[in-house]
């Protein structure tokens, strides 16, 4: 209780926070994920690859999502490899993978009549997003001043994916007790486990049967030969990419979470809102 904690409020009119393991179509995580959302506020404080805070200080920051979309929608798209222009014959086409040569082409060519197969992209219409963070004050402070006169226009997820920040600011939290269930009113991200540094594994104590789980990125590095890249110059084709995953519960509006043992959970009021989150399982 003594860290100081930054909440966060965004809205965001369209979203698609791409789960990598499905292939057919493209399904989107309910909320953002915890490497999206760093990406997003490296962005926003100009340290692409963290190396001006520190990379450590970066993915260690405690973070607990929370919020909705108030629809989701499918939209049958065919996305386009490489650079889009228009020509004397219409549209055309670069990329280096085209079995034309790496020049420009038609896009829609007698020998290819498509790049890729349509495929349904889940998307997500108006959120509602609340995030609080917890960690290195500097950059807390940083992301802060960041928020509220931002210099540029921000994106959660894909480019065309912009945010709105409503609020950023620094709250206090009151520290609770649950003996047999905790309602959480919000849709929040719950880590299924926690594996310590002895590795010494510990399971959130949950006694729902029936529960939405994904696999969502946490961390995600660019290394050179093992080495953290330092600017988007030294990304090339060997540049490992380099991701961890953690399991999360995924609870959805006015979920009630039954307990096999009691857990302690902060609250937070903000603007007649009721947050609350799990004592380490609730931040990611």
């Amino acid at each position: 209780m003594s860290e100081k904690t930054l909440y966060i409020e965004i809205f965001q009119p369209f979203a698609q926070y791409r789960n990598p393991f499905t292939f057919y179509y493209a399904q989107s995580y309910p909320l953002p994920p915890k490497s999206t959302l760093i990406g997003m506020l490296q962005n926003a404080t100009n340290d692409f690859y963290g190396h001006k805070f520190g990379i450590e200080n970066w993915w260690s920051l405690k973070t607990s999502i929370h919020g909705g979309f108030e629809t989701v929608f499918w939209n049958y798209q065919q996305m386009i490899k490489g650079e889009i222009a228009i020509g004397d014959v219409g549209l055309i086409n670069k990329h280096d993978r085209n079995p034309l040569g790496k020049t420009w082409h038609p896009l829609y060519h007698s020998a290819i009549t498509a790049q890729r197969t349509p495929v349904y992209q889940q998307e997500l219409f108006n959120g509602h997003i609340h995030v609080f963070l917890r960690g290195n004050k500097e950059i807390l402070e940083k992301i802060e001043s960041s928020l509220n006169v931002p210099n540029k226009v921000l994106y959660l997820g894909r480019s065309e994916d912009v945010v709105f920040v409503k609020k950023a600011e620094f709250v206090d939290g009151v520290e609770n007790t649950a003996k047999k269930s905790l309602w959480l009113t919000y849709p929040t991200y719950i880590r299924k486990e926690i594996r310590h540094e002895n590795g010494e594994r510990k399971e959130f104590p949950m006694k729902n049967q029936k529960y939405p789980v994904y696999s969502i990125p946490v961390c995600v590095l660019f290394l050179n030969d093992g080495t953290p890249v330092k600017n988007k110059a030294e990304i090339t084709k060997k540049t490992e990419r380099k991701v961890s995953f953690d399991t999360v519960v995924y609870t959805g509006f006015d979920y009630v979470v039954k307990l096999s043992e009691s857990i302690t959970y902060e609250e937070f009021q903000i603007n007649g809102k009721k947050f609350r989150i799990i004592s380490e399982f609730g931040w990611l």
